[in-house]
This record gives structure tokens, sequence and C-alpha cells, in this order.
């Protein structure tokens, strides 16, 4: 494009997810409700974790970190968005999408990282009980949730950095309900070869990374528990697992149902949908996930509730 033809963005309107006037008080109370339950359930299983010293383990340690990003990842997008609701009003400023695109990509990745460490957590609590309290120690913990953050954090800077020196076209509409590295992408007028080039080395790197540990966790626990004598040993086995494995098929199913398809003209809503699934819904869910299929949470919970009542009392 010829330099006089160009024109220096410093706001971007969001579509959002639909345009029609009347499905906008539905979508409002909608993904209200939804945000509310995942700031409040999240909330509550970090509280009942803390206060419950039983619960001061690795496998919880993990879950409270998940839940804690997942309260940040679901805050990336939904507040902005109930807010271009109501007011009617799309506009994001330019500093402000890139904001929202790193931390979109930060708390997104490092969800897949935390899923892969606590696959690591439940190989090691199965194939060698023994020495769970060893291998599993309060530093190796830190060491394992402090890289992630790093890691996370290094990829969505790097992006960051690459968006922030292109130069952008007069049209400043994007076909999403969030700023994202694509729909960014094809609204600029610079070579963006280097930016798609990243995006893919991170993509293999960062994307495969997670699932392959976590596939790898799986068939090591598989392999250890058929090796258990007892049917009872098998299912108490696999019982601990039985939630992380529900997040992680929601979680990759999402993606691979979404992505792993050819491109289509309802690709843009595809995406739309994969973000809603990964950002919104799952966060939603891990409460219930956790929570309603876990004694020790259940009791904890339990627990936290007592005693918020006896202090109104």
């Amino acid at each position: 494009m010829a330099p006089g033809n160009q024109t220096t963005v410093l706001e971007f309107h969001l579509m959002g997810l639909s345009e029609a006037p009347d499905l906008q008080p539905i979508l409002f109370g909608l993904f209200l409700s939804m945000y509310l339950v995942t700031v409040f359930g999240n909330l509550l299983i970090i509280l009942a974790i803390i206060s419950d010293s039983h619960l001061h383990t690795p496998m919880y340690f993990f879950l409270c970190n998940l839940s804690l990003v997942d309260i940040f990842f679901s805050s990336t997008t939904v507040p902005k968005m109930l807010v271009n609701i109501q007011t009617q009003s799309r506009a994001i400023p330019f500093a402000g999408c890139l904001a929202q695109m790193y931390a979109f990509h930060l708390f997104g990745t490092i969800d897949s990282f935390l899923l892969a460490v606590m696959a690591t957590d439940r190989l090691v609590a199965i194939a060698y009980p023994l020495r769970y309290s060893v291998l599993m120690n309060p530093r190796v913990c830190g060491l394992l949730v402090g890289g992630s953050w790093v890691i996370t954090n290094l990829q969505s800077l790097v992006h960051t950095c690459l968006m922030a020196q292109l130069t952008f076209c007069a049209g400043s509409e994007i076909p999403h309900f969030f700023c994202d590295l694509m729909p960014l992408l094809k609204l600029s007028c610079s070579d963006t070869h280097t930016n798609e080039l990243v995006i893919f080395a991170f993509g293999i790197v960062m994307g495969l990374s997670p699932l392959f540990c976590i596939l790898v966790s799986y068939i090591c626990i598989f392999r250890a528990v058929f090796r258990i004598p007892s049917a009872q040993g098998k299912w108490k086995a696999f019982s601990t697992c039985g939630s992380h494995l529900t997040v992680v098929s929601l979680f990759y199913g999402t993606i691979f149902t979404m992505y792993l398809q050819p491109a289509s003209p309802t690709s843009s809503q595809k995406d739309k949908t994969a973000a809603l699934m990964c950002g919104v819904v799952i966060p939603t869910l891990n409460p219930f996930i956790y929570s309603l299929r876990n004694k020790d949470m259940k009791a904890a919970l339990r627990k936290l509730g007592s005693k918020a009542v006896s202090r109104q009392s």
C-alpha cells in the first residue's frame, strides 16, 4: 500500500459476537452470569485450599494456581465485552488492544502449561508414591510454576513487541470480541512475514510441548495403574486423575475440533467459538469439575462455609 493511503490507527473496533440488537441483552446476561460464576467459583477453590492444611499438597498447590489463572484468563476478555454491549461502544485504544492480546496469550498458554505440570504431578504420585514427597518438594513445585510463568510471559512479550512495530491501515474493525494476533495482522499494512513465522514457531513449541508432556504422563500413568494387582487400587489411582482428564479433554478437544478442520468462510466464527470455550466456558466449569468430583475439596468447601456462617452469627 502506498504511504499516502496509510493512516495511523489510534483505536480499533471490536465487532463482537453478534450485531443483532435483540441478542445484546441476552448476551450481556449470559456472559455476566458466567463471569460471576468463574470469579466466585475459582475464588472459593483458592480460599478452601489456603484455609485447609490438609490441602497443602502439590496437587492442590497447582490447582490453586490454575484457579487464579482462570480468573485472570476470563477477566481478559469478558469485562470489556460486557462494557461494549452495555455502552454500545466497540472502541478499544491501540495500547489497550495490545495489552489484551498480551494477557490473552499469556493466560491461555499458562493454562496449558499448568495442565501439563498437573499431569506430571499425577504421574509421580501414582508411579512413585514412596518418593512423591521428595520428588515434588516445595522448591520443585515453585520452579515448575515459576518457570511456566516466565516462559509464557516471554512468548506474549515477543508477540506484543513485534505487533507494536507494525503499521496499521485505516480499516480498524476487528471481526472478533477481543484483540487477537491473526485478526490484527490482517489489518496491518506492514510486512507481517516475521510475525507469522514467530507465531508458527511459538505455536509448535508452546502448543505441542504441554500436550506431549500430558500424553507421555498419562501413558506412563496407565502403565503404572495396570501393574496394580487389585481392582480397588486401580480405581483409587484413576480417581485422582478424573477431574484433570476432564479439563484436559475439554481444553484440547475444543482446540482440535475447531482448528483441525479445512479452512472455510466461517473460520472467523470458529476462532470466536474456540476462544469462548477456552477463555470463558472452561474457566466457568473448572470449579464444578474440581469440586463435585473431589471429596477433599467438598469437605474443605463445607468447612469454609461453616467458618463464614459462624463468623456472622
